[in-house]
């Protein structure tokens, strides 16, 4: 019997990668000759370079670079086993969880850490890359990792600009002739789902800046200035970074990564899965078991589950799902392409029990789901 384990993480719990460890005990305990093949997925947010670099048999770097409020951090880019891809987290550099909750500042913080880790890695020679955006701290268009790679930024009197989405409106001209000549050498793929513009009602700074400490006052400033920033680049670039799909990922970043460095955006969970070859390594598997934090609407677009099930169903590989909270109905289930889906919860208890015993919970449930399969075969 082989089983695929190829979940994401149960975000603030448990890991992909630990919940593909308990799994693979729980099959274990009841099938101990089972082929166990661990599989950790992730959708371009966190966990993705970690994960990519594991299944990959790739290596991990560590790096100290610039945080998001210009303390040094230290940060990690992965190589992948083909050793030609280079895989970064812009959490890592530029992350939110790098700053507490009274230290959030969207129009100061910089994303030049994440254009530092670019950096190194083309220092090292590589020129392949897979960008994930999620859970940045910044709001500053990308001009931070752009500054970072050779781009400077102006304002009328010729001063260079402060770092940070606030100061974007007083961006007169840039002058990228320095931006690091590597790029052009080099390819970017973007891991993001997000689809949210630059600007206006649904761009970076009315849907994520709360997230990341911005006032209602702060969120008029903060797009205003990217719509400044957006017309500057139209001005001398030709190129207009409201209309690019995805460009209000991470605070704009998504917008920057496209029109400077030529980047592609593709869903994140599909980046992932063509980067660790998904869909050879499960092809003649007897069963997938997959999971997330919460099992909701949400999940029928775009997420982990969803990619798993599209490839599953092409092999006509049953897919059984694991979770903290299951909030899908069987027409859902059906919809979604798994055949079940399991709490790992065993009853009511408080969020500091689910926490502390998610990895022993998991086992079990996959105990279970096994006693199960067995008194059928």
């Amino acid at each position: 019997m082989k089983i695929v384990v190829a979940p994401d993480s149960f975000k603030g719990s448990i890991s992909a990668r630990d919940i593909c460890t308990s799994v693979k005990e729980g099959v274990l305990r009841v099938f101990p000759q089972a082929s166990v093949i661990r599989l950790p997925l992730a959708d371009g947010g966190e966990g993705t370079m970690e994960n990519l670099t594991f299944t990959s048999d790739g290596k991990i770097f560590d790096v100290e670079v610039k945080g998001p409020l210009g303390k040094p951090v230290n940060a990690s880019i992965g190589v992948l086993g083909d050793q030609e891809t280079v895989v970064i987290e812009m959490a890592q550099a530029s992350g939110l969880l790098l700053v507490s909750d009274n230290e959030k500042s969207p129009l100061l913080a910089t994303s030049y850490g994440t254009g530092e880790l670019i950096k190194y890695a083309l220092d090292k020679n590589y020129r392949k890359f897979i960008i994930g955006l999620g859970g940045s701290a910044t709001n500053d268009g990308g001009t931070g990792l752009l500054r970072a790679l050779g781009v400077k930024f102006y304002s009328i009197n010729g001063e260079e600009l402060a770092e940070g989405g606030g100061f974007l409106s007083s961006l007169d001209y840039f002058d990228d002739s320095c931006l690091d000549p590597r790029i052009k050498q080099s390819s970017f793929l973007i891991a993001s789902d997000v689809t949210n513009p630059l600007c206006g009602p649904n761009g970076a700074s009315a849907i994520f800046g709360p997230q990341k400490g911005a006032s209602p006052d702060d969120v008029i400033i903060l797009d205003k200035a990217l719509f400044h920033f957006s017309k500057i680049v139209q001005k001398q670039k030709d190129v207009d970074l409201c209309n690019i799909i995805g460009g209000g990922a991470a605070g704009g970043m998504g917008a920057a990564l496209v029109s400077f460095l030529n980047a592609t955006i593709k869903s994140g969970i599909d980046v992932v899965m063509d980067a660790i070859q998904f869909d050879e390594k499960v092809k003649d598997a007897n069963l997938i078991i997959t999971g997330e934090g919460k099992l909701d609407s949400q999940t029928l677009s775009g997420k982990v589950i969803a990619g798993v099930s599209k490839v599953a169903k092409r092999h006509n590989i049953p897919v059984i799902a694991l979770c903290g909270a299951l909030e899908l109905n069987g027409d859902q289930m059906d919809e979604l392409g798994i055949s079940s889906a399991f709490s790992i919860v065993p009853g009511p208890c408080s969020l500091e029990s689910a926490m502390m015993n998610s990895q022993k919970w998991t086992a079990e449930r996959a105990e279970q789901i096994m006693r199960l399969l067995k008194g059928f075969s």
